[in-house]
């Protein structure tokens, strides 16, 4: 196949679609847990993000190399033993190279095993997509869901703690001094969801296509 095929106009959709018109968390609204869960600081959601990323183009590879073997009547079954045996590969890796932020991110990364994006991409693409196309595929649907999780993760640790990846972005600006004080209230699962939705508003005032018809 050449490079261009590769890179078809077509392909290259599978990218990018998934990061503003068919978001898996602001569109199809699937993740959503996550984006509550993990997002008090930004070094967790990244780790996420990449974790998510690791296994959703990988499993999804595999099952499009394996959709003509596999019966239908268990394809869930063996979508689900492929998506947990990476899930416990990325945890073994995270406990191995960022031990603390594997303990800080807990039963979540688990989780990625019945997490919805994943599930459904596998279903409805890599079962009836060849390897490349499910590779972008999984690439697209997972830069859609980490982007999210990290401009979340970022407007929370910045107003909440006053911190970005661990630095104290408003004591070195000398915020403090000036009587600011960190908003509690954003390091609360409650402003993971309204950032989620003011994100959601975002995108479909801007995006025509997203405005529901009256």
């Amino acid at each position: 196949m050449s490079k261009e095929a590769l890179f078809s106009k077509k392909n290259r959709k599978l990218i990018s679609d998934p990061l503003n018109d068919n978001n898996p968390i602001t569109v199809q609204v699937l993740g959503v847990c996550s984006a509550l869960a993990i997002t008090v600081q930004l070094k967790p959601a990244i780790v996420m993000a990449l974790s998510v990323l690791a296994v959703l183009s990988v499993a999804n590879v595999i099952i499009s190399l394996l959709r003509k073997l596999i019966p239908s009547r268990i394809r869930i079954i063996v979508q689900l033993m492929v998506i947990a045996a990476l899930v416990i590969l990325v945890d073994e890796v995270l406990e191995a190279y960022v031990y603390d932020v594997s303990k800080e991110l807990s039963v979540f990364v688990g989780l990625i095993i019945t997490n919805c994006i994943i599930m459904g991409r596998l279903e409805a693409f890599g079962m009836a997509n060849g390897p490349w196309k499910s590779f972008l595929d999984g690439l697209g649907n997972a830069f859609g869901y980490g982007w999210i999780l990290i401009v979340v993760a970022f407007f929370r640790e910045l107003l909440g703690s006053g911190t970005l990846y661990g630095y104290p972005v408003f004591e070195k600006l000398g915020l403090y001094n000036y009587g600011y004080e960190n908003n509690g209230m954003m390091i609360l699962p409650p402003m993971a969801l309204i950032t989620v939705g003011i994100l959601i508003w975002i995108q479909r005032t801007k995006n025509t296509k997203l405005i529901e018809s009256k």
